[in-house]
């Protein structure tokens, strides 16, 4: 039955359901845990050259362009939570005018950093301050990789309309064609035909623009058999300025939780260069939890837009209820692969004695830090689909407050433990500040 809004708009009911979630949630799951798997694969090639400079050069590169690529992951997570909004609705036309908005950006985005690249490696080069081999390698990465800053911000795009189609399958395909290519161009350009670091680089451009290819070619096909967007609507000031401003208050977001793990790694370098190997070791476990924890934001981005594009609040209920158990249950499973598995997994990172000591004592906080976190994901998700991202950037900004004052207050007391408590309180005023405004928030959007 259709229930009348304020906005004039019957609803669209439709289920929520496990199998709903678990369609977004697990193909992306998979599609996230492929980007580690490409750093560790540009590593090994690399590292086949046996020269510490090289590697040095790679890693320091990487930094670079994380900087880079979180400045414009909006585009990824903005778009999805617009589109599913109009997919909700079901306005395909609106659909297609958010992909059009977030690619127009994209292109003009990629461009301005392919520009400004001799400034970006100048600035990379006084932030990292590396040592002259190292800064040579690092250049000579970047320099090629920058290249593919437009086709690597449209691809961000690009899944950003699949994932708010709430088609994790696909969004799944083509993670997959364009990490595949990567790594197989990389290592047949660095190994096969010997050309080093810069053919890692090659490699990495050549991947995106096949996985460019590929999307718009899927997309072009789609498009071709219904009816297509007018200019007109495309460029409406309305949608583009509601479509920048979400994107800068995801932004502020993304460099908060930036400088948060900045400062972690800062103020952990205070207590000695073992200690601060052990945080590096142990912060991956968060970061491996992360992209699993992902994938449940993610089906929550793409239900709750969906939701609130149908005007339909017990879908919106139950889509935060069932993602937010599902990362639960995530995160504990997690957790306690962590704390059983996590001593043998120091000693294969690791081969020193001393890290190795710091970092099994330090364990259990990094081992339960996906569950102190996970509230912090799932919110960041049901904010971001029912494009709540003014509430979203303020608790961030609210919570990375909180944590520099923890930092500062704990670590005198308690030193690396109460580093490590710092992060943990920072997540969870991180989650719990969204879930207290989120009832509010929801009968104002539902208000009929």
């Amino acid at each position: 039955m259709d229930h009348p809004t304020q906005q004039g708009r019957a609803s669209i009911p439709f289920a929520v359901t496990n199998r709903l979630v678990l369609s977004i949630a697990l193909p992306m799951t998979l599609a996230y845990l492929t980007t580690p798997l490409l750093g560790i694969t540009d590593t090994a090639i690399v590292g086949q050259y046996g020269d510490a400079a090289l590697l040095g050069g790679l890693a320091a590169g990487a930094i670079v362009f994380d900087v880079v690529f979180t400045t414009f992951n909006f585009l990824r997570s903005g778009t999805t939570g617009l589109v599913a909004q109009a997919f909700g609705q079901g306005n395909t036309l609106e659909e297609q005018a958010v992909l059009w908005r977030a690619l127009l950006i994209a292109l003009v985005a990629g461009i301005l950093v392919v520009l400004l690249g001799p400034f970006i490696i100048a600035g990379g080069v006084f932030f990292v301050n590396p040592e002259p081999d190292v800064a040579a390698a690092m250049s000579a990465y970047v320099s090629i990789r920058i290249f593919a800053a437009p086709v690597s911000l449209i691809n961000y795009a690009i899944l950003g309309y699949v994932l708010g189609r709430g088609e994790g399958a696909l969004g799944l395909a083509l993670q997959v064609i364009l990490n595949g290519a990567n790594i197989a161009l990389s290592v047949f350009l660095a190994l096969n035909l010997g050309w080093g670091i810069e053919g890692v680089a090659w490699g990495t451009v050549g991947g995106e623009a096949l996985g460019m290819v590929v999307g718009a070619a899927v997309l072009v096909r789609r498009f071709r058999k219904g009816p297509r967007v007018s200019w007109r609507r495309i460029c409406d000031a309305s949608q583009i300025g509601r479509m920048i401003a979400m994107n800068g208050d995801i932004m502020v977001r993304s460099f908060s939780l930036l400088a948060a793990f900045a400062l972690f790694t800062r103020q952990g370098a205070q207590f000695g260069t073992i200690t601060l190997a052990a945080n590096a070791v142990l912060l991956n476990f968060f970061l491996v939890a992360g992209y699993f924890l992902d994938g449940t934001a993610t089906a929550a981005e793409q239900l709750a837009g969906r939701a609130v594009g149908a005007r339909y609040r017990p879908a919106f209920l139950r889509s935060a209820r069932l993602t937010v158990v599902w990362g639960f249950g995530l995160a504990f499973a997690m957790a306690l692969f962590f704390l059983l598995a996590g001593t043998p997994l120091i000693a294969f990172i690791t081969t020193s004695p001393d890290v190795r000591s710091v970092a099994e004592e330090f364990l259990p906080w990094a081992a339960l830090i996906s569950v102190s976190g996970v509230l912090a994901f799932q919110m960041d998700g049901i904010f971001i689909g029912a494009t709540w991202s003014r509430d979203m950037r303020n608790m961030m900004l609210l919570s990375f407050v909180v944590y520099i004052a923890g930092v500062f207050l704990l670590t005198g007391f308690f030193g690396n433990h109460g580093l490590w408590a710092a992060f943990h309180i920072f997540l969870i005023v991180r989650g719990f500040s969204l879930l207290a405004i989120a009832p509010k928030r929801t009968r104002e959007t539902f208000a009929e």
